[in-house]
């Protein structure tokens, strides 16, 4: 068996230097081997030592099955009624989300949770706020089952398909099979590695560039790991590689009262005591243009989530000033998507 460290799921969070030995006191052991996700490629080295890495350019990818996969990812056929596609939970010029609370699915549906940005996802070592999916290939499928999302089935789509000569003659293409689920799905995840968005200003600052950015983000930053918040959100996507508890210093769901399954997190995977309201860390990445904030959206603001996440996984109260400086850096982790930067 393999033990894996936690880490919270929000975008700011991390632990003071004490809370930062509690966590390494309080690993998890899963059941079973957690199959690796992959990613696209190994980031270059940074020019000095820093727990964040810079992204690398996206991969290389089949051309034809990129494009079969985007024409796919847009496509709201996959739908039960035809009136959702991905990109409608995770439209690549609104960050890659809906900019909801929670997204609606076929008729009107409410989600349950807030949709994850699909930038950058390849990065993540699971996929879904409770990490249910290994890969993103394994993701595909939970959102077209989904009665509150696609609420479709494997054998609808590859009917709706195999109706469209111009999709008969793509998949056969690259597929020597034709259209099939597995197919279908790596064609979607193929685009989706493709979904990198490299050169944010603190990239280049952490290549050397020290005029990338101002100031006040240098200052942030400093402050952003004086506070700990690296313990949770490092590496190339700023996050996404561990499991932490919504609450590792105050009783968030107390507080906000109302608590429903999707807050239970992991434990709705493993059904264990200890994984309840452990969800994955979100990459920090292009975080300015991802509002709203946490896997329940309420948080509206940057800096209201800075203070939400002080106070929870802290258990501090973050100062004005300090809030205002790690805003400030986290602004400065907007990259660019085909050479403009994400909106």
């Amino acid at each position: 068996m393999r033990k894996r460290n936690l880490s919270h799921p929000f975008f700011i969070g991390g632990l003071s230097a004490f809370a930062g030995a509690l966590v390494a006191l309080t690993w998890h052991t899963d059941p079973a081997p957690f199959p690796e996700a992959r990613v696209p490629s190994v980031p270059p080295p940074a020019v000095r030592s820093e727990p964040i890495s810079p992204l690398p350019e996206p991969p290389l990818e089949p051309i034809a099955k990129v494009a079969l996969g985007d024409r796919l990812f847009h496509d709201p056929r996959l739908s039960s009624d035809g009136t959702v596609a991905c990109a409608g939970c995770h439209d690549l010029g609104k960050g890659g989300t809906d900019r909801r609370a929670r997204s609606l699915g076929v008729g009107g549906a409410v989600g349950s949770i807030n949709a994850p940005t699909v930038f950058n996802a390849a990065f993540n070592f699971a996929q879904f706020w409770d990490g249910r999916a290994a890969t993103l290939e394994a993701q595909v499928a939970g959102p077209l089952h989904d009665p509150a999302e696609m609420a479709s089935n494997w054998t609808r789509v590859v009917a709706s398909l195999q109706a469209d000569p111009d999709y008969r003659r793509g998949f056969a293409a690259v597929y020597p099979d034709g259209i099939t689920p597995d197919n279908v799905s790596d064609a979607i995840a193929s685009f989706e590695r493709t979904l990198v968005t490299p050169d944010a200003p603190f990239d280049r600052y952490l290549r050397g560039d020290r005029e990338a950015i101002p100031p006040d983000a240098v200052e942030g930053y400093a402050r952003f790991k004086s506070f700990g918040c690296t313990s949770c959100h490092q590496g190339v996507n700023v996050g996404g590689n561990l499991f932490q508890r919504f609450g590792a210093m105050g009783d968030y769901f107390a507080d906000r009262g109302n608590v429903t399954r999707a807050d239970l997190g992991r434990f709705n995977v493993t059904g264990r005591e200890a994984d309840r309201h452990v969800f994955k860390v979100p990459s920090l990445r292009n975080v300015a243009v991802t509002a709203p904030y946490f896997h329940d959206g309420s948080a509206q603001t940057l800096d209201e989530a800075v203070a939400v996440m002080g106070r929870y996984q802290l258990g501090r109260e973050i100062e004005a000033e300090d809030r205002r400086l790690i805003v400030a850096f986290l602004r400065t982790l907007t990259g660019h998507y085909r050479g403009v930067p994400v909106q």
